[in-house]
C-alpha cells in the first residue's frame, strides 16, 4: 500500500467518524433536547463537499498527493467542527453538578492564584491585548497547520494531526460531560469594574452554557457555535498540538511556539480557564498525540512505503515570494456585558 493509498484509506476513516457524530447530534434532536438551525449548516457542507471533491479530483484523475491532502484535510477539520461543537452542547445538557469548586481547591493547592493573575493582566492594557490577540487566533491556526503541511508535502504529518485534532477534541468532550463548570470569572463573581472593566472572549459563551443546563437554550448551530468546554481546556490542548505538527517545519516551528505560549497562556483569563483546566488540556493533548504516532507508526510497519517525510526546509522564503499564498453566581446579570459579536471559540 503506497502512501496515497494509505492517505486515502485512513482518510475514509475520518469521514465515518465525522458520520457517526453526525448521527449523535441528531439524536439529540429526536429526543427534543435540542432543535437544529440548519441554515447555519449549509457552508460548512458546501466548503467540505466542494473541497472533498476536489481532493478525490487530484487524488484520482491528476494523482497529486500534495493537493489531494490538503483539500481532504481542510474538508475533514470543517467537517468535525461543525458536527463536534454541537456535541459539545449535548454534553452539557447531561446536567452533571457543577465543579468549579473543585477546580478552584485544585489550584490552590497547587499556588494557582487564578484572580490575581487577572487582575495582573487586566492592570497592564498592552499585555491584555496580546493574550486576547494570541487567544482568538486559534480557528486561524487550525486551518493553517493543515494548508502549511499540505503545502510542505508532509502528508503522513497532515494525518497525524488531523487524528490527533479529533481525539482530543472528542476526549475533552468526554470529560466535561462529566465535570461541567462554568469557570472562574463567574465562580469568582468577578464583576466587569472589579477587572478595570475588561470582559473576556468567552464571555459571550456564559449565557449559552447556563441556557443549555437550564433548558432555555435548545439551538444547535453550524456556524458561530459557543466554545462551552472548562475542564479540560481544547484551546490549551490544540496549542500543543499545533506546535507538535509544525515543529518539523523549520521557518514556521518558533514561531508556533511563541505564538501557542502566548495563546496557553491567555488561555485561564481570555477563555475563563482554571490553571488546572490548562494543565489537564497539556496533558491530554501529548497523550493522543503519542497514541496517534503510535498507531502510524505501527501502520508503518505492516505498510514499508508509509515512511516519514523528512523534515522540510523553511517555506518561509516561498510564502514571502508568493510562491504559496494564502450557574456558579446567581447575582451575576450577564446583560452587564452587553452584545458582543458572535465568536466560535473554545472556552
Amino acid at each position: 500500500m503506497n502512501i496515497a493509498q494509505t492517505h486515502s484509506k485512513h482518510g475514509n476513516a475520518v469521514w465515518i467518524i465525522v458520520a457517526a457524530m453526525a448521527a449523535f447530534d441528531l439524536t439529540a434532536v429526536v429526543n427534543g433536547a435540542f432543535t437544529i438551525a440548519w441554515p447555519t449548516f449549509l457552508v460548512p457542507l458546501a466548503t467540505c463537499a466542494g473541497l472533498a471533491a476536489a481532493g478525490r479530483f487530484y487524488r484520482l484523475v491528476r494523482q497529486d498527493n500534495r493537493a489531494a491532502g490538503l483539500l481532504t484535510g481542510t474538508a475533514q477539520i470543517i467537517a468535525f467542527s461543525a458536527v463536534g461543537a454541537p456535541m459539545s452542547y449535548a454534553a452539557a445538557r447531561a446536567g452533571f453538578p457543577l465543579q468549579d469548586a473543585l477546580f478552584a481547591g485544585w489550584d490552590r493547592h497547587l499556588g494557582l492564584d487564578w484572580p490575581a493573575y487577572a487582575t495582573f493582566v487586566t492592570s497592564h492594557a498592552w499585555l491584555h491585548r496580546l493574550l486576547e490577540l494570541a487567544y482568538a487566533s486559534f480557528t486561524v491556526q487550525v486551518i493553517t497547520t493543515v494548508l502549511v503541511l499540505g503545502f510542505a508535502g508532509q502528508l503522513p504529518r497532515l494525518t497525524v494531526f488531523v487524528w490527533s485534532f479529533m481525539l482530543t477534541t472528542l476526549v475533552t468532550i468526554g470529560i466535561s460531560a462529566f465535570v461541567p463548570a462554568v469557570g472562574p470569572w463567574l465562580f469568582y463573581n468577578l464583576q466587569p469594574d472589579a477587572a478595570h472593566g475588561a470582559i473576556p472572549l468567552s464571555s459571550t459563551s456564559w449565557p449559552v452554557f447556563l441556557g443549555i443546563r437550564d433548558g432555555t437554550f435548545n439551538v444547535m448551530s453550524g456556524l458561530n457555535s459557543e466554545g462551552i468546554i472548562t475542564f479540560p481546556s481544547l484551546h490549551a490542548a490544540l496549542g500543543v498540538l499545533f506546535v507538535m505538527a509544525l515543529w518539523r517545519i523549520r521557518g514556521l516551528r518558533w514561531i508556533s511556539l511563541a505564538l501557542n505560549t502566548l495563546m496557553i497562556l491567555a488561555t485561564p483569563f481570555s477563555g475563563s480557564h482554571y490553571g488546572v483546566d490548562v494543565i489537564a488540556g497539556i496533558a491530554i493533548a501529548c497523550a493522543c498525540w503519542l497514541a496517534v504516532r503510535r498507531m502510524f507508526r505501527e501502520a508503518r510497519t505492516n505498510n514499508a512505503t508509509f515512511t516519514p517525510v523528512p523534515e522540510t526546509p523553511s517555506i518561509v522564503p516561498d510564502l514571502m515570494s508568493g510562491t504559496i499564498t494564502a450557574a456558579a453566581s446567581p447575582d451575576l446579570d450577564l446583560r452587564q456585558f452587553g452584545s458582543r459579536a458572535n465568536v466560535t471559540q473554545e472556552r
